[in-house]
């Protein structure tokens, strides 16, 4: 017996993509940034996937981000050579990047303090391993990193340059831009990502540590970015499929999001004016980065079975139910939403909805044939 819940095609909850809308996404920004002079370091955690590693990377030597080693261990399996893991190294996890650094994986690690480097260092000398660091710059106080102008930027460099170990460069996330109010706020902030992480570079060189690139990246400024001067790589992740959050930021339309959760209605309640559906939080997820935004999208935008907007939202939701509140302005009525309706929600938050996932169903193929592309999981 079959057990999978892709077995049957018809079987909801599931996720889907829209890989036409995804690959004119990658396409948008790839042309944008290499038309600046610069490349493109996609971060492959959004959708966590070989299939659609293959759509964000040119080949296997092309510069990628990973935020798990098991993204690291899988795509390094599959023959991709140059991986930054963009998440602050902590010592339990250098034997598996040693494994892999001994594998010829050009794997760097990303590290803010200085008790890192001595961990690092310790590591390197005891077993006889080489690293490659980044150094995370802090360039909005959004988070992790040092600040480009801080006394102990140049001393943890020195520290690792001296001890054997490579600085292959700096990295900023402009974290606070996802909060911008408008797209001269997040062009501002792609600025001041950039001279942070130029002026950082600038003050290793002076050093004597080569410091070869310069990563920069979030969505949003990679959208905004006018010059990037002095910078080899930008890094952006969810620009592939986008998301509620990224409409309400200004980045894109909510008919550029090529991620939605299939679902059928199952059940109402005249009186309260609700349609319920099968994806709960469990399928959509947790995540409600809208609610402090422009616009509140609940639980996600309520689409019909092709993807066009019904202007719902899934108003709350429970394990495994959302419920799709129905105003009585709205001009819709619950007779609308028959049992076994089949509708679409568009996510909050891309990441946090891939995440509830194994399998995404991937529409958009020659002659309308449908993709399973697998999920690399755990951490």
């Amino acid at each position: 017996m079959n057990n999978s819940p892709l077995a049957d095609p018809m079987m909801t909850p599931y996720l889907l993509l829209d890989k036409e809308r995804f690959q004119r996404n990658i396409d948008r920004l790839t042309t944008r940034i290499q038309a600046l002079g610069c490349q493109l370091r996609p971060h492959l955690k959004t959708l966590r996937s070989l299939e659609a590693g293959a759509y964000l990377l040119e080949h296997r030597r092309s510069p990628a981000t990973v935020s798990t080693l098991a993204e690291a261990e899988a795509f390094a399996s599959a023959g991709y050579e140059n991986l930054l893991y963009a998440v602050g190294i902590s010592p339990n996890k250098l034997g598996r990047i040693a494994a892999l650094r001994r594998r010829g994986i050009q794997l760097h690690l990303l590290l803010d303090s200085a008790e890192q480097a001595r961990a690092i260092v310790g590591y390197a000398q005891q077993h006889s391993v080489a690293f490659s660091v980044f150094i995370e710059i802090d360039c909005d106080g959004h988070r992790g990193g040092i600040r480009a102008d801080a006394p102990q930027l140049t001393g943890i460099a020195e520290y690792l340059h001296h001890n054997g170990v490579e600085v292959s460069g700096v990295m900023t996330h402009a974290g606070e831009s996802y909060h911008a109010g408008s797209w001269d706020e997040i062009a501002a902030a792609a600025e001041q990502e950039c001279a942070a992480a130029t002026a950082a570079a600038a003050r290793l060189r002076e050093r004597g540590i080569p410091c070869p690139v310069v990563s920069v990246g979030s969505t949003p400024t990679a959208h905004a970015v006018s010059n990037l001067a002095g910078v080899t790589e930008v890094r952006a992740g969810v620009f592939s499929t986008f998301d509620l959050f990224m409409s309400n930021v200004g980045v894109c339309r909510t008919d550029d999001i090529a991620l939605s959760v299939v679902t059928s209605v199952i059940g109402h309640n005249h009186e309260k004016g609700w349609v319920f559906v099968d994806a709960g939080w469990m399928a959509l997820s947790r995540d409600r980065g809208t609610a402090t935004q422009r616009k509140d999208y609940g639980y996600g935008l309520v689409c019909n079975s092709e993807g066009i907007s019904l202007d719902l939202t899934i108003a709350s939701a429970s394990q495994e139910h959302g419920i799709i509140e129905i105003p009585p302005d709205s001009g819709w009525n619950i007779t609308d939403f028959p049992l076994g309706t089949t509708l679409r929600i568009l996510p909050n938050h891309a990441c946090a909805t891939a995440a509830m996932h194994r399998h995404y169903r991937v529409i958009g193929g020659r002659n309308g044939s449908t993709e399973v592309w697998e999920r690399i999981t755990g951490w």
